[in-house]
């Protein structure tokens, strides 16, 4: 009997668990709890800094926070000043406060950042120390409105093309070392190895850190890196040329981001502002992001190692956001070999970004994506794709190939667009899936898209758009459906006199419904190929 009960029991939990992770709405969005601090404070002058941008005060900062700690906690302050350091360690219960005017420079000495143990595009890697970095902590915080700089240009590569005249031949003067057709910048002769070796990116069995001290400089650290913390504010700070990803948040639960401004350079290398991998109930709110790579990004670990980690980002809500400059506005892989579920987007704004809702994968990552709610999102001049669901992330070769469905092919599924309005692209949908593995559910109503190219649908399968504007300047066609089956298309405009509306291909093309659309704006209005039939479209009278 007592079996039984603790069964019950067990089945019990497992179901309200279920239920409370699936019940969420925009009406009931998911939350997280902020921390809470002691008002004691303890100022970085009383341990020693000194504001003159010269003297290191990597001991000082330190001293302070690990003081706070040990008194229970409360408020470190940063004043204003320009204050040189090297890594520092968050502790538990502190708030590290930057006051306006105040500047937080991280040394270009690289020295000062010795190799750890990290994480690097979701596989252990060995890194140099972040600059500031938590691991294991509880009610930590990061205010305060002044500007952390992570002096990322000392650490990272460049191409001529990248950088006007005069600032190439200023960078060059700098030292570092020229590639032999004079098009690349490298820091070092120690980065260029790094660049040169096989697997440096990767902690391969059996070696120590000591094992890549020879390419110490290729391994550029992550700005701020949180793994495991609880109770995590991140409020109001900048957060600014970051050596690669800038704000990494991983395992954290109750993460709240508010407030932030992320300045990278557009042409950093993994410049990425914020990734946000492995955590749960997560609020990101009223910041600005202006990034070298993706923008705000979710991601859960990669291939077999995010798989064997198995933790999904989940209960995550973005609102209120600006991306400028930036590979993706919202982003979810292509790490995401953990999954993700339960991430509402909202009340957003992408200007200028290289894609502007980005979901990638590709094969070998596992993981489902699925519970994707997105509305309420403006968007211009965007230079590639508006909207892009794609499992074909880094694969030259597109061509069709069937292959086994294993626990290494990833999934999309359940994505809810609504209101959407994007002004320059030069596609405005793509949605590309497997042919082992259609992406599935995929839900756009009300979305206006102006962009060179209309819509591809790929090797997908329960596809709904309605009151979707597909304004392009190359009609011909302005929607392609390959292999895409269960597809409903209601009250679809597009622009008139346009080459083709409808381009219907493959053998697995079926049961595509089309209402409420005038189809006689078109030129032609539907052709079939590569073994598709009429037997496939379905228009409404």
């Amino acid at each position: 009997m007592n079996r039984i009960i603790c069964l019950l029991t067990f089945i019990g939990a497992v179901l309200s668990a279920f239920a409370q992770t699936n019940n969420y709405s925009w009406n009931n969005l998911p939350k997280a709890q902020l921390p809470t601090f002691k008002k004691d404070t303890f100022n970085i002058l009383n341990y020693g800094a000194t504001p003159d941008g010269i003297t290191l005060n990597t001991k000082s900062i330190n001293s302070a926070i690990d003081a706070c700690s040990a008194k229970g906690g409360g408020v470190v302050l940063v004043p204003q000043g320009f204050w040189l350091t090297g890594p520092i360690v968050l502790k538990s219960n502190v708030n590290f406060h930057i006051t306006h005017a105040a500047l937080l420079q991280f040394t270009d000495d690289k020295t000062q950042y010795p190799l750890v143990l990290g994480d690097f595009e979701g596989h252990a890697s060995p890194r140099n120390q972040s600059p500031i970095s938590g691991i294991n902590l509880s009610n930590i915080a990061i205010t305060g409105e002044g500007i952390i700089d992570g002096h990322g240009e000392v650490w990272r590569d460049i191409g001529k093309d990248r950088l006007i005249e005069s600032d190439w031949k200023k960078l060059v003067a700098s030292g570092g070392i020229v590639s032999e057709n004079g098009k690349e910048w490298y820091p070092s002769q120690n980065f260029l190895d790094g660049l040169n070796a096989k697997n440096v990116l990767n902690m391969e069995p059996g070696k120590t850190l000591k094992d890549y001290e020879s390419v110490k400089d290729f391994l550029r650290p992550n700005m701020v890196v949180l793994n495991n913390c609880k109770k995590v504010l991140l409020q109001n700070t900048t957060f600014q040329n970051s050596p690669a990803w800038c704000l990494h948040t991983i395992l954290c639960q109750e993460l709240t981001v508010r407030g932030v401004h992320v300045r990278n350079q557009w042409n950093a290398h993994n410049g990425d502002a914020i990734d946000v991998e492995s955590c749960k109930d997560v609020l990101v709110e009223g910041s600005t992001f202006d990034a070298g790579d993706d923008g705000i990004c979710v991601k859960s670990g990669r291939d077999e190692e995010g798989r064997r980690r198995g933790v999904p980002t989940e209960n995550m809500v973005v609102r209120d956001c600006i991306v400028y400059r930036a590979h993706g506005g919202f982003v979810i892989g292509s790490e995401m070999s953990g999954g993700a579920i339960n991430i509402f987007v909202s009340n957003c704004t992408f200007i200028g970004t290289d894609i502007g809702l980005r979901f990638k994968t590709t094969r070998g990552r596992g993981g489902i994506v699925e519970k994707i709610y997105i509305k309420d999102i403006a968007m211009r001049d965007i230079i590639n794709e508006a909207i892009l669901f794609d499992m074909y992330y880094m694969v030259k070769s597109k061509k069709k190939e069937l292959k086994p469905v294993t626990e290494a092919t990833p999934q999309f599924r359940d994505f809810y667009v609504n209101n959407v309005v994007c002004n320059g692209a030069e596609k405005g949908l793509l949605i590309r899936g497997l042919p082992e593995m259609s992406i599935k559910g995929i839900h756009l109503e009300n979305v206006a898209l102006t962009s060179q190219k209309g819509a591809e649908i790929i090797e997908a399968e329960d596809i709904s758009l309605k009151n979707v504007s597909l304004f392009s300047s190359d009609s011909n066609p302005v929607m392609l459906i390959d292999n895409g089956s269960k597809i409903t298309l209601d009250n679809i405009k597009y622009t008139s006199n346009s080459d083709l509306l409808f381009s219907i291909n493959g053998e697995k093309s079926a049961d595509i419904k089309v209402s409420k659309t005038d189809l006689s704006k078109a030129k032609e209005k539907v052709t079939f190929n590569n073994g598709s039939t009429d037997k496939a479209l379905i228009i409404a009278k």
